[in-house]
């Protein structure tokens, strides 16, 4: 039995997705002053949750209703400008590319129009009760299509696939 979608929408997507504003809280501060490194993997992926409900329709109700959803492969951060007590941010995303079983996805956290932080993502749907993965149901597919055609003529991220290392010279 195919689960149908309750969230989301079969597009058009905006160019990146802009997820709704949020502040940073106090228990996010560490004892250099700024939001600690936990707490960005904690916004972005508060950030992807609210993206998915909103507008993939494969957020928390799917993943109860089909006991499939997505698991993450590899992620990479980047910590380019710190964000402080209160400070009010937002997180957009950017589709790089899927198939019929993984996303690999693009995501900032911006402040003031300025990017503050970047993550990348490959993830892969998931059958909760095998543990194994499983292809995306067709609505899935055709709205992970449309929106790969709504990010289709953004610039690539200058920071994608930036690898980590000491650089030298």
């Amino acid at each position: 039995m195919t689960i149908q979608p309750t969230q989301g929408h079969d597009g058009p997507y905006p160019a990146p997705i802009v997820v709704t504003e949020r502040s940073v809280l106090p228990e996010w501060i560490d004892y250099n002053g700024h939001m600690n490194v936990a707490y960005y993997g904690l916004a972005f992926d508060n950030a992807i949750d609210q993206m998915f409900d909103n507008h993939i329709g494969n957020g928390e109700a799917y993943v109860r209703a089909a006991a499939q959803g997505m698991f993450v492969l590899q992620s990479n951060m980047q910590f380019l400008q710190e964000l402080r007590l209160g400070q009010v941010f937002s997180v957009s995303f950017q589709l790089i590319d899927h198939d019929t079983k993984r996303l690999h996805f693009w995501s900032e956290i911006l402040l003031d129009g300025q990017v503050c932080a970047t993550q990348e993502v490959l993830a892969m749907h998931v059958d909760l009760t095998s543990k194994r993965s499983a292809v995306f149901p067709d609505w899935l597919q055709a709205r992970l299509a449309q929106l790969q055609a709504d990010h289709a003529a953004l610039a690539r991220p200058e920071r994608l696939g930036a690898t980590l290392g000491i650089r030298r010279g």
